[in-house]
């Protein structure tokens, strides 16, 4: 199996990935009509890449190309329907950088709290200005809220709660249980949350629900004065909304990202927000880059490609269907024997009935299995006789309704 790695990766992970007998090609240097053509030329099985852009033209360069792995988390810089188009299937690392980003987190909400690097950039220009600078109003007793829950978001509520605050949050799939579990105060929306809280930090994944969901609705109920931390997507907040609180209501602003960054990893960069009036704070999309977190992503996708090497699964797969479109299932219980299957299908294709989903399981001592087909449609008496009478090799056939999944 040939896995082409076009993005900056662990060497130890380079290593494993040979050590388990597959073919790596590591170009980190690899993007746009460059990686297109190295897709092509090598014929790669499995590509992997960190935050270089996969588009419809790359996975299109080659019939081979059947997994594409993000040694992150989100999937945002992958076409992921152009990908399901053409049975690539995308995967990621969830949760792998969750620490590290959380730690940003924090960075930022003591820099703004304490204006760190206002302290810095005058002590290094030679000037002392305690008075100004000693007027911190402290994390102690202050409410955090948080907009998304996921492992990040879960990872900074122990590092609020450390620093004996209270939390509050949203998420579509918070429910008051484990809002309980965590200690956490469970808001209805977004907005809700803005409204009660001194420090608003926002952890949602970037997808077409979450396009601008921290907008002006959401920002304007933030009290003057308060914290505003961005270390997810650019896209989920509304940029613009975000500068007019900053001048108007005196917000202070953490962020690790922005509308339009550069390509590279060095290279001109400017923001209307930076500019704004107000302390704005930011980094440089570097909330996972820690050599902590690179190690666990680089480990994760290790894992997911030799997983798919062995079994043809991918974990953390994110472009199978969410439902079965199956409305009836067909078992076959039959000697485990040669043709037995293609005799199968080749009915239920005659037949005009599409597969689904399939499975066929061995029973012990390998001698006889089930075969479980699901269809988009029900087969007639006769297609059903054919399949039973059609090969000595099958014991019995039988047809029901779908109730539930089998294949995931």
């Amino acid at each position: 199996m040939i896995v082409l790695i076009a993005d900056k990766f662990e060497s130890k992970g380079v290593d494993e990935l040979r050590a388990a007998g597959c073919e790596v090609i590591h170009d980190p240097a690899l993007s746009g009509d460059a990686l297109r053509d190295a897709i092509a030329q090598t014929n790669c099985d499995v590509l992997v890449v960190r935050s270089t852009e996969v588009a419809e033209p790359m996975l299109d360069a080659s019939p081979t190309l059947a997994v594409v792995v993000r040694a992150g988390a989100g999937v945002n810089t992958i076409d992921v329907a152009a990908a399901s188009r053409r049975s690539v299937l995308v995967a990621n690392c969830p949760g792998k950088n969750a620490v590290a980003v959380a730690e940003l987190t924090f960075g930022l909400i003591l820099s703004l709290d304490r204006r760190i690097a206002d302290n810095v950039a005058d002590l290094r220009r030679g000037q002392w200005n305690k008075a100004q600078y000693a007027q911190a109003r402290g994390l102690k007793g202050r409410t955090l809220g948080l907009i998304g829950m996921g492992r990040i978001g879960q990872a900074v509520v122990k590092r609020a709660q450390a620093f004996e605050m209270k939390v509050v949050a949203w998420s579509r799939s918070l429910t008051k249980r484990q809002a309980g579990d965590w200690g956490v105060v469970r808001c209805d929306q977004p907005s809700e949350v803005a409204a009660r809280c001194d420090i608003l930090s926002i952890h949602l994944a970037a997808c077409a629900a979450t396009k601008n969901l921290i907008d002006a609705r959401v920002l304007d109920k933030l009290k003057s004065g308060s914290y505003f931390i961005n270390t997810a997507r650019a896209e989920v907040v509304d940029y613009d909304a975000l500068k007019k609180v900053v001048n108007e209501k005196g917000i202070r602003v953490g962020l690790d990202v922005y509308p339009e960054e550069p390509s590279s990893g060095a290279g001109e960069f400017s923001s209307d927000l930076i500019g704004a009036d107000g302390i704005v704070y930011g980094t440089h999309h570097i909330g996972a880059s820690t050599e902590q977190a690179q190690r666990a992503i680089a480990q994760e996708t290790v894992n997911i490609v030799k997983e798919y090497k062995l079994s043809g699964q991918v974990r953390n797969c994110v472009n199978l269907a969410d439902e079965s479109r199956a409305k009836y299932i067909v078992v076959v219980r039959h000697r485990n024997r040669p043709g037995v299957l293609a005799h199968t299908l080749n009915v239920i294709s005659y037949a005009g009935v599409n597969v689904e989903e399939m499975e066929n399981l061995i029973c012990q001592g390998g001698e006889s299995a089930c075969a479980f087909i699901k269809l988009d449609g029900p087969l007639g008496d006769q297609t059903m006789r054919d399949i039973k009478e059609g090969n000595q090799h099958i014991f019995a056939v039988s047809q029901g309704a779908v109730v539930g999944t089998i294949v995931s």
